[in-house]
């Protein structure tokens, strides 16, 4: 009888490029690839410490000088809506959402060129064409979903978002939207919805992605309530958003090897 055994993910680290949040920085990542029987399980034990899912790849930030990328996530059963995000609600009552399996479609991607062109034109997404774009949806050895919001009336699409189910949340690995539609907040009502989807599936976390302190394109993620971080090997409430400036500091980060070192990850017996 023949066995064999699974072996331990290999990390590696990305060559230092612009960092994309905060200027005259650099940034890498330290990632790995996720296949085989135990990608959910790889995947479930490694967003719990700080890492997204990119296709088949798991990264999370690890920059030489600074720890500034903050994994978030929001506590569904602490959460309760502002003021502002219940109107936020309110303008989007009109739109009914659908979850299926993550088959990329012209109409998914007709939107994702309008969002890129108005929004991010620059970005380093600019160029995917509709393969690439398809493999960003399809490429998942996961519990995926795509989220598709649609207008009630006319039927048009106007938000997706690419969804992973996890043993504890779910998380939103990439989402866009109808950008004429700027004045109805629509990447602040998919977060929104999708606390009631953790809600209605009995799930205790919405994964939101990375929250850089002093990056303003990051600064939303700081007005959602119940919201926690990643930080130091454990999940803290933030407070006070200012409290974190200090992981722009040089010494704020720890040796690679080290980091690599304190990696949990998950029993490969069962």
């Amino acid at each position: 009888m023949r066995h064999s055994l699974p072996l331990a993910p290999q990390f590696y680290v990305t060559a230092p490029q612009p960092c994309p949040y905060l200027p005259g920085r650099m940034e890498r990542k330290l990632f790995t690839a996720l296949q085989g029987d135990s990608a959910e399980k790889l995947n479930d034990s490694l967003s719990k410490q700080g890492f997204r899912r990119s296709q088949n790849v798991l990264y999370r930030p690890s920059c030489s000088d600074c720890s500034a990328c903050l994994s978030a996530r929001i506590d569904v059963r602490r959460f309760e809506p502002s003021k502002s995000q219940r109107r936020t609600l309110k303008r989007n009552a009109n739109l009914a959402r659908r979850a299926s399996s993550p088959w990329a479609t012209e109409e998914q991607y007709a939107l994702f060129r309008r969002y890129l062109d108005a929004r991010h034109a620059d970005g380093g997404m600019a160029d995917m064409d509709i393969f690439e774009f398809a493999a960003m949806i399809e490429e998942t050895p996961i519990r995926s979903r795509v989220v598709e919001y649609s207008d009630v009336a006319s039927g048009a699409l106007k938000a997706v978002c690419l969804t992973d189910v996890l043993d504890d949340g779910v998380s939103m690995v990439y989402s866009f939207y109808e950008p004429e539609l700027q004045r109805k907040s629509l990447g602040t009502w998919m977060i929104l919805d999708h606390v009631e989807i953790a809600r209605e599936a009995g799930l205790p976390y919405v994964y939101l992605g990375y929250w850089v302190p002093g990056s303003p394109k990051m600064g939303y993620k700081a007005q959602f309530g119940a919201l926690e971080v990643y930080r130091r090997g454990c999940w803290e409430r933030m407070e006070d958003p200012e409290e974190y400036e200090q992981e722009r500091h040089p010494l704020s980060t720890d040796p690679i090897a080290e980091q690599v070192a304190n990696i949990s990850l998950p029993d490969s017996r069962g």
